[in-house]
Parts: structure tokens; C-alpha cells; sequence
């Protein structure tokens, strides 16, 4: 039987053989919530950038700038991490390159994988139907908060261990965690995830109709997938 692990942070990525699998990476609040709905509306790819120079010169090639720092909108680029941002005609058949304090970080350190997805309550399903339909074993890889864990992130590696368990078997107590905090929240996942340090602290920015946004299942039938160095939706 494939086996599914959870890494609850990029600092602990180390730990995880990412060879021959296939790596979902999750920033539920917000990054990864961001790239879905922006595929899904029709952005052409969406580029993942470590550093915010980097960025300043994709925007030179014609990308579109978006991203934050601290969950602070970047000054210079064009967008910041909103997923409403993404919904805009203006977005509509372009390029972007996203920096993130965590999401787009965990993208690049899940570079040794054979494959790598993204990963949110948006598309909870398409993902899993994805791996169902895959032959690898899978590593979800939380974005966190800085190098810690968060507790959005866990409940969706939760929430897809969940919809995997028939095929896909869970092994390794972060694993067990995360399935056993969705279990235990499955029927108020908003309110157990406004608790979380990660949503009051954007909370304070007022952008509380993000965060609840960003809690809804399945509202996406996308599964953007690397390629090179852009996502695409496959």
C-alpha cells in the first residue's frame, strides 16, 4: 500500500525522502489558496520566487508582482496575497511571480521531489482524486509559520489523509496528528482555524473575509502541478 507522510514545517523538510514521491505543498492562509484560485481564473502560470529582487525582475520580463512579507503586501509589486486578488479580470491570461513569507518558500525546498502539487481546502478533492489516480507515495508539505507549525496547514493534511485513507496509508506520528485534529474538528473547521496565532495575526490586517474564503472545500476542480519552474493546471 502507498504511504502518505506529513512534514508540519520546511525546517523539518530534511527529514522527509521527497525522491520518486509526490510532494503537496499547503499555505492554506494564504499563498497556496492564492495560486489555485488564480489558475482557476484563468492566470496563465504562476511562478514561485524565494526573494523579492528576484521578483522586481520577473516584473521586468512581464510578470505580474505579487506577494507579501508578514503578511504585509510587498510596496513595489502589483498584487499582495488576497485570492481576491486572483479573481480579477486583470490577471486574466497572465504570468505571475509570487514571494511569500512561507508558501512559496516550501515550494523550493520540495524541489528534490519527483512531482509537486499545491495544495488547499479549494481544491481538496481534485487533489485527492489526483493521487488516487497516481502511483506515488505522497509527502504533504506544511507551509507553516517561520519554520513553526500552524495549525491550518495541519488540518488539511488532515482533511486529504482523510480522503486518501481507503488507497493511501498514513504512516508517521505527524501523520497521526494531523488526521486525528481533523477528525476532531471536521465539522467546524473555520472556527477551529480562526483560533489558530496565524489567523489572528492576519485578522489584524482586516482581512477576515480572506481567511474565510480561503476555508471553503472544493470550490475548485484545479490541481496545479510544477512544471519547470512555472504551476500549471493540470
Amino acid at each position: 500500500m502507498r504511504t502518505i507522510e506529513v512534514c508540519l514545517t520546511p525546517e523539518l523538510i530534511h527529514q522527509h525522502s521527497l525522491k520518486g514521491k509526490t510532494v503537496v505543498v499547503v499555505d492554506v492562509f494564504r499563498a497556496t489558496s492564492c495560486i489555485v484560485t488564480g489558475l482557476a481564473n484563468e492566470v496563465e502560470a504562476i511562478r514561485p520566487v524565494g526573494e523579492v529582487e528576484e521578483t522586481k525582475e520577473l516584473g521586468k520580463k512581464g510578470y505580474l508582482m505579487a506577494g507579501e512579507r508578514g503578511g504585509i503586501k510587498v510596496p513595489e509589486f502589483d498584487m499582495g496575497n488576497s485570492p481576491f486578488e486572483y479573481q480579477s479580470e486583470a490577471v486574466k491570461g497572465k504570468k505571475v511571480a509570487i514571494s511569500t513569507t512561507n508558501g512559496s518558500q516550501a515550494i523550493i525546498k520540495s524541489a528534490d521531489a519527483d512531482e509537486i502539487i499545491i495544495g488547499s481546502f479549494l481544491n481538496l478533492e481534485s487533489v485527492s482524486s489526483y493521487l488516487l489516480q497516481s502511483k506515488s507515495n505522497v509527502v504533504i508539505h506544511c507551509a507553516g509559520w517561520k519554520g513553526t507549525p500552524n495549525l491550518e496547514d495541519t488540518l488539511f493534511a488532515g482533511a486529504l489523509i482523510d480522503e486518501c485513507a481507503e488507497e493511501i496509508d498514513p504512516t508517521g506520528d505527524s501523520a497521526l496528528v494531523a488526521h486525528q485534529l481533523y477528525i476532531g474538528n471536521h465539522e467546524n473547521l473555520l472556527g477551529i482555524a480562526k483560533q489558530s496565532s496565524h489567523a489572528e495575526r492576519l485578522a489584524g490586517f482586516g482581512i477576515e473575509e480572506d481567511l474565510e474564503f480561503c476555508m471553503k472545500e472544493n470550490e475548485y476542480q484545479v490541481v496545479p502541478k510544477l512544471v519547470g519552474e512555472e504551476l500549471i493546471s493540470v
